[in-house]
């Protein structure tokens, strides 16, 4: 048997990692700055991570839901005090896919509406009902088709309150910086107004931070960067287990939760769960969150400056660039000659930029040195 040929591969085989470096089969190190897909938040083989799954395995890996799992509740309180979202409550899955998909589920069940808003330039997964707010054609199969779902323009207030007004919306949706559109940031302005507008209309605010979350931006989830905003609905994964697979869905208490109203067999397993805490907990100790802004601060500066860099854009240590090339090129010259990993993006002309959040500052001005090189040699 073979592997299903769905993705298009750099010829790099690794073998080991630490950190934000990489080495392959050959030897070779590698810096990190894409983190598979912001996956990676808190180094690769973090010892307190490595750790704390070591520990969890000696004594139990997994039971389903059918039983007491502690290490659920310790998580969910961890996690509440980390992002300051302790009054809403937790329910952990497997992925960013299946998270959105259970949001949107909650969303309907609430609301009794079955129609979804979201925006130009969306990702919000590869799954029947979050591929459908998805803004890429080519990853909709014909049995996600659906008549009730709005892809509206990005930022378009009017165009949202005049579908809101129809009467069948059960939700918006929407990242809390976008990431495979290429690193688009809301307005907070155009966050808190799509609060108000879905409160009007009585439809739920999901804000889709798989991507953002997780101190990436330098506020535990990008929307805080709005003030006061409260979403009906928070979605979480990638960097919430540094690799492990683990997703959750953070649910504001107005939402209430009933025996069978969702489930899972694997989420929010053991491992899972001590994977989710060691994360949390090195976010913490080692001040990973103002880190993150504080990098971020002294990089994109210095990358706006760069000749052949036409904008920059994001928050923290989640940044596009965009070029005035197709970025295709530029970014087999880091694997190739400088030995980096970069992110690419929907639009030909973006690099994506999202390392560890304990990266070194002295990383991170290498790659805008290699930059510069590359764009103007």
């Amino acid at each position: 048997m073979k592997t299903f040929d769905v993705y298009p591969l750099i010829n790099v085989t690794p073998v080991k990692a630490i950190g934000a470096s990489i080495w392959d089969t050959e030897g070779t190190e590698y810096l990190d700055l894409y983190g598979g897909h912001a996956v990676i938040s808190i180094g690769h083989s973090h010892p307190h991570f490595n750790q704390r799954i070591k520990e969890q395995l000696d004594q139990i890996a997994f039971y389903s839901n059918s039983i007491h799992i502690p290490i659920q509740k310790q998580l969910a309180q961890k996690l509440g005090e980390v992002s300051g979202c302790e009054e809403y409550e937790l329910f952990l899955c497997n992925s960013g896919a299946e998270a959105n998909e259970n949001a949107l589920k909650l969303a309907s069940f609430s609301s009794g509406k079955p129609g979804f808003i979201s925006f130009s330039g969306a990702f919000h997964g590869r799954t029947s009902g979050a591929v459908v707010l998805t803004d890429n054609p080519k990853i909709i199969a014909p049995s996600n088709q659906r008549n009730d779902v709005h892809i509206l323009p990005w930022g378009d207030l009017g165009a949202v309150e005049a579908q809101l007004a129809k009467g069948n919306i059960a939700g918006i949706i929407i990242e809390g910086i976008q990431g495979v559109g290429g690193i688009h940031v809301p307005e907070a302005s155009t966050l808190q107004q799509l609060a108000h507008l879905a409160k009007k209309y009585e439809a739920k605010l999901i804000l889709d931070e798989v991507q953002s979350g997780y101190g990436r931006t330098g506020r535990f989830f990008a929307f805080q960067w709005a003030e006061g905003l409260e979403p009906d609905l928070i979605t979480v994964a990638k960097g919430m287990g540094n690799g492990f697979p683990i997703g959750g869905v953070l649910i504001h208490p107005s939402i209430k939760a009933s025996f069978g109203l969702l489930g899972t067999t694997f989420g929010g397993n053991h491992l899972a769960c001590a994977a989710g805490l060691a994360v949390l907990e090195v976010i913490e100790s080692e001040n990973l969150i103002a880190y993150a802004e504080e990098l971020g601060n002294k990089l994109i500066p210095i990358l706006e400056a760069i000749p052949g860099v036409t904008e920059v854009r994001g928050k923290g240590l989640m940044i596009g660039i965009d070029l005035d090339r197709e970025a295709g090129p530029v970014r087999t010259s880091f694997v190739h000659n400088y030995h980096m990993f970069t992110g690419s993006a929907a639009g030909k002309n973006t690099i994506r930029l999202l390392p560890p959040l304990n990266i070194d500052e002295e990383s991170l001005l290498k790659f805008a040195k290699n930059l510069s090189i590359i764009l103007n040699s």
